[in-house]
């Protein structure tokens, strides 16, 4: 059966990848492995025979590089927004990665264990593309690639462990925005007992608070934006709940008489998706629905977050706009946001193979520095930086750089368990050769230690910082920069919070540890 799995590479990695799925829903204690468990049974066929792990370099890279991408697109969008809240907490990462490299050069010897041992298990623990700057820096040392077999999964275990202590927790989080997720979204119909214009409720001047339905003498109408309301109207206030409350407090108190959205004949609503290149990576406010739906847009659902439709916000294909417009533009709005499941489902093979291509060219650029040591961002970091950069750009010119969430998804998926059912494969015969030895035990204990030391900075530095457990989390998701673990705190909580600190600490801690692993190697 070997020799038929051996000459049949496809087919062996089809079959890691089923049975790492089954794996990855199986229970243990507070963990289930999820996408990881592709890297566990990678590693169980992969210790059965070492050929099963042969030729698949170029496999491997395919997978990383569409997981890399595809998450940096998604956190580019709301990456420089949230990078006030988020340079303390990459300085904490930086430093977090400095100490578990001190850690590794003070207990490797202590241990009996080789530079080159240590290098390769702070590569592997840290789920790095370091591994080729290591490899690099020892001379090819079968060394390095033990370390590394062995603290990879010790590294995706640890990790997990310490995300499922932490990502549901709801610690005071005063200098981090809450969660879309968390909060929600609410519409409340106000009964106005003052008159006032709109911009001077609160709220409204930060776009906090959005209007449309307004009853004013028993005409049902939209409320214009820079318009007036007057005593006895009635109008819809759409909102976080607490933002709501001091709107409606503001004008009134919360009608009696009914919600407005119950009566549709003369203005109605509805969710369109967002597929039409001219709406595509505009933002709503350049998109100008009042002149042309005489609407407004109220809230934009992006996978299961249901946002506020502020003017500064981006629309990317596959959103679904909340619109409210007269009944009889219903028609022209479907033209308008293109409404199509079809094409939103179709990838723009040229805008993707060409940010890929750019994030690749980006990988390959290697910039010498004092001390004999190199730089390159590889093929990991190289797509994840510009795919952040193009996920802010959302646009350029007739090129639209993102991907609809639920493709992103899919090729992020399938990216990750490639990749995972990949290393294990070839780590396998290195994991199994030194698992039950002295040496195996000692890179396991030394770099679950350091991991652990390392995960208390981050976790300490998110506490003082103010900012909520869910963001730590994730930032602790990409201090490792293991994707296992952000799959597994995304299975946990629902937060976009989550994603975007991954995204500014994976492509920071890559560019530490490239320099770290070589300096470890000296």
């Amino acid at each position: 059966m070997f020799d038929f799995l051996a000459s049949h590479p496809l087919l062996t990695l089809m079959v890691v990848l089923s049975a790492g799925a089954l794996l990855g829903q199986i229970r243990f204690g507070p963990l289930r492995f999820g996408a990881a468990g592709a890297l566990f049974m990678g590693l169980v066929f992969g210790a059965l025979d070492p050929r099963l792990g042969l030729e698949l370099g170029l496999v491997k890279s395919l997978g990383v590089v569409l997981f890399c991408y595809t998450v940096g697109l998604a956190a580019g969008s709301t990456f420089l927004s949230d990078l006030r809240r988020q340079w303390s907490l990459m300085l904490t990462g930086v430093v977090g990665l400095v100490v578990m490299a001190l850690a590794g050069i003070g207990l490797g010897p202590l241990l009996g264990l080789s530079p080159a041992h240590v290098s390769g298990a702070y590569a592997g623990v840290l789920t790095s593309p370091a591994i080729d700057a290591a490899i690099t820096a020892t001379d090819g040392s079968g060394d390095t690639l033990v370390g590394y077999a062995m603290a990879y999964p010790t590294g995706v275990v640890v990790g997990m462990l310490v995300v499922a202590l932490v990502v549901g927790r709801s610690w005071p989080g005063p200098r981090d925005n809450r969660s879309l997720a968390e909060a929600g979204i609410v519409a409340h119909t106000v009964h106005v007992k003052r008159d006032a214009d709109l911009a001077s409720v609160p709220g409204h001047s930060h776009q906090a608070v959005k209007f449309s339905y307004l009853e004013r003498d028993g005409d049902i109408r939209i409320a214009r934006p820079g318009g007036r309301l007057l005593a006895d109207d009635r109008v819809l206030v759409i909102g976080m709940p607490d933002d709501v409350e001091r709107a409606t407090h503001y004008l009134g108190h919360r009608s009696e008489l009914g919600d407005l959205t119950h009566q549709r004949r003369d203005v109605d609503f509805r969710r369109f998706l967002v597929s039409s290149p001219h709406v595509v990576g505009r933002t709503v406010g350049e998109l100008s629905v009042q002149a042309h739906l005489h609407g407004v847009i109220t809230r934009v659902r992006r996978g299961d977050l249901d946002m506020l439709a502020r003017d500064d916000l981006v629309l990317q294909p596959g959103d679904r706009v909340l619109a409210v417009v007269p009944t009889n533009q219903i028609a022209e709005a479907v033209d308008f946001f293109g409404d199509s499941e079809r094409r939103v489902s179709q990838v723009d093979a040229l805008t993707m193979g060409l940010g890929i291509s750019i994030g690749l060219l980006a990988g390959v650029v290697s910039v010498p520095l004092p001390g004999g040591v190199t730089f390159a961002l590889g093929a990991a970091a190289g797509p994840l930086v510009v795919g952040m950069a193009l996920g802010a750009l959302h646009r350029t010119g007739p090129f639209r750089w993102d991907l609809p969430g639920p493709v992103n998804a899919t090729l992020r998926q399938l990216g990750l368990m490639i990749f995972l059912a990949a290393v294990g494969l070839a780590s396998g015969p290195a994991f199994l050769s030194q698992a039950f030895t002295w040496t195996g035990l000692a890179l396991v204990l030394l770099s679950g230690t350091s991991l652990v030391v390392g995960a208390a900075i981050m976790l300490a530095g998110g506490r003082l910082l103010g900012l909520s457990a869910q963001r730590t989390a994730g930032a602790f998701a990409g201090f490792v920069g293991q994707p296992a673990i952000l799959e597994f705190a995304n299975s946990r909580v629902n937060d976009e919070r989550i994603e975007s600190a991954y995204g500014a600490l994976f492509a920071l801690g890559t560019i530490v540890k490239i320099l770290l692993v070589q300096v470890i190697a000296r």
